[in-house]
């Protein structure tokens, strides 16, 4: 059978040879939350990306209103297209009746990537979000965007939920001179968690059944007609047909998969060998359930996993260095100078330091809809971050979370003032990263104990003055973002006193007050024999 095979340019571009798009999603039901959520995760993963805080207000259009159309990575100008009478409001990856999107780019098969498409993946997920009421409708709007003016990206996957609803759509071109994509969109059971993480993921189209599944009339007959079908467990295969696994796939995509299911589910004991590329090795079901119901918080502290207690533990070994830096400097896949022949690759795990943001949404049906729809989000890394709850209805953004440019450092936006701590966490990580969690864990303890009172008040507000109540979530969101980005300029100026020339300064300590007496931490033992094993004798101190 005739298969079109990866080109080499979207394997790199996929695994950040040329450049990183390298995102992870987690998708949590209502029966799977402890308290009747949904919930999705994003983190918006590329290096030298600065992303500010995508906010619109509920807008009315006049007829003839065009849209400018730009790709989200390079800001590549695509076409118009025209506007709808009315776009609703949207904070992030959240609008006001609760629909959220998130996305992680698979690639697949570089020979279906239209490049004369209008419509990019960054621009569905905001029109979905812009057109919505539910999940249902904004996977139709988004899916008609591409069937009428083109879709110009590779391959996607997209988490979409509402209050109700988990799905899971993924979507690849059909070409040069074929207008559209083929796709399919499964929902997740009620009960149960699912993932994606650069790779495609849904193999089994079930068909006749609109209510858990949905798809193009042609996905399987466009794979048929050209001739590329793969079939897996004798039925046709979405993922293997127009993403086909290769070594990378597993070891940087499906590593995050398994990890999150792992996390969530330690009884299933799922088996390592898929994500470790073994051959043969049985794939990871699309959705399991979890063994205890998942909060906002477990979400947050699964955006924050480095495989951390495993043998993949990247705070640990060589590459982590002295002091346990769970980041690996890019590319993410080397060689070593003069092999022509062996590829490496990193571990890549949950939290990565190229972060441009990452959010956990949190969806409820059985409140107001102004007021269960939590955008909690963060800026850069999400372990060097802190979630900040954004309310769906709020009617203004931070002023710290807009603009701001990759190009100019600016401790006025948010974007720098949380890589400004992350850069400094790099260079003394494991005394570091302690610093900062404290005050993320100040901040998140008081969010998680704030939002059921918050919650209530404004319940009551709505009961008497609905805008009122919107007032009331817009001024603590924002005032909570204020609050929490001048934490982290203050923690970034005591970072930089406190770890001075690689001292660790405790001005407190008998004998330091002036500074005089700062403590020197020196290395690990187990670096210490390594620098000893590279240059035996060097560094004795004796006569020779």
């Amino acid at each position: 059978m005739k298969r079109i095979l990866l080109s080499l340019i979207m394997v790199a571009s996929v695994f950040g040879l040329f450049k990183t798009e390298a995102c992870t999603n987690f998708l949590v039901t209502k029966g799977a939350s402890a308290d009747g959520s949904t919930m999705i995760t994003y983190a918006a993963d590329a290096g030298g990306f600065l992303e500010p805080l995508f906010f619109l207000n509920p807008t009315d259009h006049k007829p003839g209103d065009m849209l400018e159309i730009h790709d989200w990575d390079s800001h590549k100008y695509l076409g118009k297209i025209p506007q709808i009478a009315h776009t609703y409001g949207v904070v992030g990856n959240m609008n006001e009746w609760q629909v959220s999107i998130g996305e992680t780019t698979f690639g697949g098969l570089s020979e279906l990537r239209d490049t004369t498409g209008i419509i990019d993946y960054g621009t569905l997920i905001q029109l979905g979000l812009q057109r919505a009421k539910t999940a249902r409708e904004a996977i139709k709007v988004m899916t008609d965007l591409v069937n009428t003016y083109g879709y110009y990206s590779g391959g996607e996957s997209f988490s979409v939920a509402d209050p109700n609803e988990v799905w899971i759509m993924e979507m690849i071109g059909k070409g040069p001179g074929s207008k559209g994509a083929v796709w399919v969109a499964r929902k997740i059971p009620d009960g149960y968690i699912a993932a994606h993480a650069n790779q495609s993921r849904i193999r089994k189209v079930i068909q006749n059944d609109p209510e858990n599944c949905m798809y193009s009339k042609d996905v399987i007959s466009f794979a048929k007609e050209k001739d590329i079908v793969v079939e897996h467990n004798g039925e046709f295969s979405f993922a293997d047909t127009y993403n086909p696994l290769d070594p990378g796939g597993a070891l940087y995509c499906e590593g995050r998969v398994w990890r999150f299911f792992s996390l969530a589910a330690p009884s299933n004991k799922l088996n390592e060998d898929y994500w470790r590329a073994v051959k043969g090795a049985e794939p990871y079901p699309l959705y399991i359930k979890p063994d205890k119901k998942l909060t906002p918080r477990d979400l947050q502290d699964f955006m924050r996993d480095h495989f951390e207690g495993t043998e993949y533990d990247m705070t640990k070994g060589l590459a982590a260095g002295p002091f346990g830096c769970p980041y690996r400097w890019k590319g993410l896949v080397w060689q070593i100078e003069g092999d022509t022949v062996n590829s490496y690759g990193w571990e890549r795990p949950i939290a990565t330091q190229q972060s441009a943001f990452t959010f956990v949404s949190q969806m409820r049906s059985f409140l107001p809809r102004e007021i269960g729809g939590v955008f909690w989000y963060a800026v850069d890394a999400a372990s060097t971050s802190c979630y900040i709850p954004l309310y769906c209805s709020m009617t203004k953004a931070p002023a710290q979370f807009v603009g701001g440019s990759i190009q100019e450092f600016d401790m006025d936006k948010a974007f720098w003032v949380f890589n400004a701590v992350a850069n400094k966490a790099y260079s003394k990580f494991s005394y570091i990263s302690k610093d900062i969690e404290k005050v993320q864990k100040h901040f998140e303890d008081k969010f998680e104990l704030f939002q059921k009172p918050i919650e209530m008040a404004a319940q009551e507000l709505y009961k008497k003055d609905k805008q009122a109540a919107i007032d009331y979530l817009t001024d603590y969101s924002v005032s909570s973002s204020e609050t929490v980005v001048e934490a982290w300029r203050q923690l970034y100026k005591e970072l930089m006193v406190k770890y001075n020339d690689g001292y660790i300064n405790d001005f407190t300590a008998p004998g330091n007050e002036n500074g005089r007496h700062p403590k020197g931490v020196g290395y690990d033992n187990e670096f210490l024999k390594r620098v000893l094993k590279e240059r035996p004798g060097y560094y004795d101190v004796k006569w020779k």
